[in-house]
């Protein structure tokens, strides 16, 4: 598969040519579904969407039964940057229904396997985007990151993955999860695609009132792997991680080293408070967010006998059991008696882990953490809701915080499956980020 950066340079003449043998490989494969349906706009560059992404005219369903019908009346801001840019956007892909999961088994289209094993999952919420770009069925692709939605599937199927910091990028035309918390970022075969496409996508928008309106320098123009860093690794942190997590974080530090950035050991806050405190505010903002889905204004209905009943038959079937549970707790903690028992504290906790962050960047410039505890695990192998929660232990705190975090592959685990560590940059320090993960990839020089 050519990069991205190699695909700027195609002439259109090359450039449809491609579109027609990627179209064709992908037909070739449906057993992956990697892509709900694959639509071409533009004759630019190929870009694989994530289905909660508004493309104008396009069908985009979150994943979701309840917004079927749904035809986008507008591009969402990153659309209409790429498309600037000479980007094509090319099908939508799968993901876990309104982002809710970690595996892609909760969308209304069916699960999406794992090229490098089939029988395991690819990741979540943005399982599809990770396995057409890891199976070459996609140059690049955009997801979202609400707790590790681009990162954990990204270290999944052996990809790249990054989350901006928050605020970075336009979340207009981005269907809501948890407002405070979600990103749309970049997913690419390799760190310099990621920042090409990430410089595409970033800026200040208007229309988005959580934009941050503050420069956004192009990181890709001055990449520089041999910049010698401070980097922060975590011994305490990574003891609940699988022996084969451990042996990669042990080697991709020793690789740092032998890089020559300098290593400083730290800590981090126990991981259950950010577990406690992500699932409180998540749900929270989802329980808002997705009451607009009534099948009144768009998207699927259920004729009732009455208005309430037309309410809860449309969303009875329309939503799955994941986004029913979530919506059901976010009611909860919301609710008069327990709101300041559970939403309050969780947003005192989420200031705790947020100083503490800013605690240790003022020692350092990069922190490396695992991306999950485990690799890929196999299809029906998380038995409960819970089970799954825990498994976005590494990555739910860096959403709390609003940073920028990036994972990249670094080996490969005794099953074969790839193991993704990440780096976690201080806020708006993009260039750091991408610095330290070139100089990463270049030492380890994965090759899957």
């Amino acid at each position: 598969m050519i990069t991205l950066k190699e695909a700027l340079s195609l002439s259109k003449d090359e450039l449809n040519k491609f579109k027609d043998s990627l179209k064709a490989k992908i037909q070739a494969d449906p057993e992956l579904n990697a892509y709900i349906d694959v639509n071409n706009v533009g004759e630019g560059v190929p870009i694989a969407i994530k289905d909660n992404i508004q493309v104008k005219d396009w069908s985009v369903t979150s994943g979701s039964n309840i917004l079927q019908g749904y035809i986008a009346p507008y591009n969402a801001t990153v659309i209409e940057k790429m498309l600037n840019a000479g980007l094509s956007p090319f099908g939508r892909t799968n993901m876990d229904e309104f982002a809710m999961g970690s595996t892609t088994e909760s969308s209304f289209y069916g699960k999406t396997l794992n090229p490098k094993n089939r029988d395991c999952v690819p990741g979540g919420s943005s399982g599809g985007s990770a396995a057409a770009v890891a199976a070459g069925l996609a140059i690049a692709a955009l997801g979202s990151d609400t707790g590790g939605s681009i990162r954990q599937p990204a270290a999944f199927c052996g990809i790249v993955g990054m989350k901006p910091t928050y605020g970075r990028v336009s979340r207009y035309g981005l269907g809501a999860y948890a407002s405070s918390l979600d990103q749309i970022g970049p997913m690419t075969q390799n760190v310099e695609d990621a920042a090409i496409l990430y410089d595409i996508i970033c800026g200040y928008d208007e229309k988005d009132s959580t934009s941050a309106n503050i420069a956004c320098e192009k990181v890709s123009d001055k990449l520089n792997p041999e910049r010698k860093l401070r980097i922060a690794v975590l011994p305490e942190y990574v003891k609940d991680a699988s022996d084969d997590v451990q042996k990669a974080y042990t080697y991709a530090v020793e690789s740092l080293k032998a890089a020559g950035h300098t290593i400083v050991e730290k800590e981090m806050m126990n991981p259950k408070y950010d577990i406690s405190a992500y699932y409180i505010t998540a749900t929270a903002e989802a329980t808002t967010n997705l009451a607009r889905y009534d099948g009144i204004r768009y998207g699927n209905r259920k004729v009732g006998k009455n208005l309430e009943d037309t309410f809860i038959q449309t969303r009875s079937e329309g939503f799955g059991d994941e986004v029913k549970r979530r919506i059901m707790l976010g009611n909860f903690v919301l609710s008069s008696g327990y709101y300041d028992a559970y939403y309050v504290k969780a947003q005192k906790v989420r200031h705790l882990i947020k100083d503490n962050y800013a605690k240790i960047f003022e020692d350092v410039d990069l922190i490396l953490s695992p991306v999950a505890p485990t690799t890929a695990n196999k299809f029906g192998e998380l038995s409960s809701p819970i089970e799954m929660y825990l498994s976005d232990i590494y990555t739910i705190s860096i959403n709390l915080a609003g940073l920028p975090a990036i994972s990249l592959p670094v080996t490969n685990a005794a099953n074969g499956m790839p193991i993704g560590l990440q780096f976690i940059a201080n806020a708006y320090d993009e260039q750091t980020l991408f610095d330290g993960a070139m100089s990463l990839e270049k030492q380890v020089n994965y090759n899957a």
